[in-house]
This record gives C-alpha cells, structure tokens and sequence, in this order.
C-alpha cells in the first residue's frame, strides 16, 4: 500500500482507464481529478507505464485475492461460478466497476508498454487459471457437463463475461450482462 496521495493516483488512473483506455488519459487528467500538481503524480509514478503497471498489479491482487475468497466461501463449483458472474452483474448495476480494467487494456494490447501488457496477460492467466479449477472440480463432482476442455470452456466463459460486459456497456443496460450470460452458465449444468 503506497501513501494516501499514490493511491488517489491509482484510483483516479483506474477511473480514466475504464472511461477511455490506456491512451484516452493523460496525468493532466489525474491531476484535476485528484487536485494535485502533475510534478505530484511524477514525484510517485514517473512514467505512465509504470503508473499502469503499478494500478494493474493491485489490480490483479484484488482479483486473485478475491477470487480465493470466494473459493473459501462457497464450496460447491457451480456455486462459484454463480457467485463471480453475480459478482460482476452487481458490479454492473451499480457501477462501481462498469467494465474489466484488464480487459479494457486487453482491447488495447499492440499498443500498450511491455510493463502494462505484462500485467493484462497475468491477469488473464490468474482469471484462466482459477475458472479451469472450478469447471474441473465442477466436472468431476457431476456439477458441470464440458462440451470441451476445461481450459477451453474457461477461455469461453471469460470471452462470454468480458462480451456481455460490452453489450450492457454499449446498450447502457446492466440488465443484458445476465441476460447473455445466464444461459451460458446454464449450458454447462449436468
């Protein structure tokens, strides 16, 4: 945890980020949103590729830290996959976090700094990485029947989450994200 202004920074940057992309902000926008001076958000981040980075490792840990939460919390697999598209549909609705930094970034990959790009890619392979353990427990329990691999079906409901956050993004509608990913959830109960 860095000081109360870095993390101002962070947060004004994670805003700005959702709202235009990698390149739809600069630190003169930080520095209105935070009422600081740019030589300020230089004195903390003095690129902003490392500002990036530094937003998308918090990022990727509130995600993994998360994650493990609530595979602490509900046991069953189907259950956790509920909970974390019930997880984003809330998101959604209330707009506390419209849209997938990581996956905002990831629209943006050819032209982002190595550093950011790093960090979009772990995200993923965490995200990846914990879908393919619940659909693999979920298979083996009986709760889920593949069509494919769990590897495959993981890459699929990523592509579906991160779609459907688009569409409701689009329409305006956070109503669609579980309109579109209901019966994808439902594809895959035994």
């Amino acid at each position: 945890m860095g000081s109360p202004t870095a993390d101002k920074i962070l947060d004004a940057a994670r805003s700005l980020l959702v709202a235009g992309g990698y390149n739809g902000f600069s630190y003169a926008d930080i520095s209105t949103a935070v009422g600081i001076r740019k030589a300020s958000i230089h004195h903390h981040y003095p690129t902003k590729a490392e500002l990036v980075a530094v937003l998308l490792r918090r990022y990727v840990q509130q995600a993994q830290d998360g994650l493990a939460a609530l595979s602490q919390a509900v046991d069953d697999p189907a259950g956790q996959l509920d909970a974390y598209l019930a997880y984003w549909q809330a998101c959604l609705l209330d707009a506390t976090q419209p849209f997938c930094v990581c996956a905002m970034l990831a629209s943006e990959m050819p032209l982002l700094p190595e550093p950011v790009a790093v960090e979009v890619r772990s995200h993923f392979r965490t995200l990846s990485e914990w879908l393919t353990g619940v659909l693999t427990a979920g298979e083996t329990r009986g709760s889920f029947r593949l069509n494919a691999s769990p590897e495959a079906e993981a890459q699929m409901i990523m592509a579906a989450v991160h779609g459907a956050m688009l569409s409701a993004r689009a329409f305006g509608d956070a109503t669609l994200f579980l309109a579109i990913m209901g019966p994808q959830a439902a594809r895959l109960r035994a």
